[in-house]
């Protein structure tokens, strides 16, 4: 049985003794716990999408890659940005309703030639500079502000580059020129602004005339393809025909070469022949011309059937030639 003992003016128990030891160790497990906290706050993580932007006293100090990192606790803080790559499809509605308020007339623009055309393209971006990024853009909401700016941008861009072309160009052969100018013209707007984003493509979607002329662009479509065929056909048969005009051609000149090659050598002979007799004329003159003339009456007397050979000396010779038989 437990006695109560008189300690001054009061009594104590013996049970209240066993408490003594548990407040000896309450001051070590604070420390034990303010030191564990600060050890698990000098270590941080970056995830491989992501960079971390490092402040110390509320000033930036330095932005850190992904991967494990130290810092000094209860001084230095880390605001971490995702580097993920996001899509845009524009034109989006206001900014007050969203884009569930896109129609029709959101995606028409006035082209170079004064026709409207519906156009549609998509963005690409992301965040390449986290610091600029947080500090262009306030903590809460930093994705939809950046959003929004990378949509007004993209639109005003895609406006002036539209106006700047036929209808005809913005929807056929100029369409990757536009989409790169307009990815370049917004990046450069973007990268003057210093907000630490980055558009790594910019791709048109899908360029439409508006559904009250669409009938009427469509019989013209139809009208271009009917073209391009009847050109592939002329194609076709000119590359059919081609090679046979190539082989008479060249037949043809190879004949004309061999003719020409033919009379000039005919020609050459007679003009050796001449040659030659001019030197026997210029060395026997009357022997010379007494040949020319046998073989040029020889040459004339082959094509007579029939002759009459008269004696020089003979001088009537109407008897004798039977004129009237």
């Amino acid at each position: 049985m437990n006695v109560p003992q008189r300690r001054g003016d009061g009594f104590s128990s013996n049970e209240d003794l066993p408490i003594d030891p548990f407040l000896k160790l309450m001051p070590w497990a604070i420390v034990a716990a303010m030191l564990f906290f600060l050890m698990f706050g000098a270590f941080y993580t970056v995830a491989p999408y992501e960079q971390a932007v490092v402040l110390r006293f509320g000033k930036y100090q330095s932005t850190a890659m992904p991967g494990l990192h130290f810092k000094l606790p209860l001084v230095d803080t880390v605001l971490k940005v995702s580097g993920e790559e996001r899509s845009l499809r524009l034109p989006m509605g206001n900014a007050e309703t969203g884009p569930a308020s896109r129609n029709e007339d959101d995606t028409l623009m006035l082209t170079g030639d004064l026709n409207t055309a519906g156009v549609e393209w998509t963005v690409q971006w992301k965040v390449t500079d986290a610091s600029q990024f947080l500090f262009r853009f306030p903590k809460e909401g930093a994705d939809e502000f950046a959003q929004q700016l990378v949509t007004t941008v993209a639109r005003t861009v895609m406006n002036r580059l539209v106006g700047n072309y036929s209808f005809d160009e913005v929807i056929g052969a100029k369409r990757s020129d536009i989409a790169h100018e307009a990815r370049q013209a917004t990046q450069a707007i973007l990268d003057a602004y210093q907000c630490g984003i980055t558009v790594p493509a910019l791709q048109l979607q899908r360029v439409t005339p508006p559904e009250q002329v669409k009938p009427a662009f469509d019989r013209v479509n139809a009208a271009i393809q009917e073209k391009q065929k009847l050109e592939n056909e002329a194609e076709t048969e000119r590359n059919r025909l081609m090679p046979q005009a190539l082989a008479a051609k060249d037949k043809m000149i190879r004949e004309a070469q061999g003719y020409s090659d033919r009379r000039r050598a005919e020609a050459q002979g007679e003009i050796d022949a001449l040659v030659a007799k001019y030197r026997a004329y210029q060395k026997a003159p009357d022997i010379t011309r007494q040949r020319l003339y046998l073989e040029a009456m020889q040459e004339v007397l082959m094509n007579v059937e029939q002759k009459t050979i008269l004696d020089s000396d003979l001088k009537q010779i109407l008897p004798l030639l039977q004129l009237d038989q």
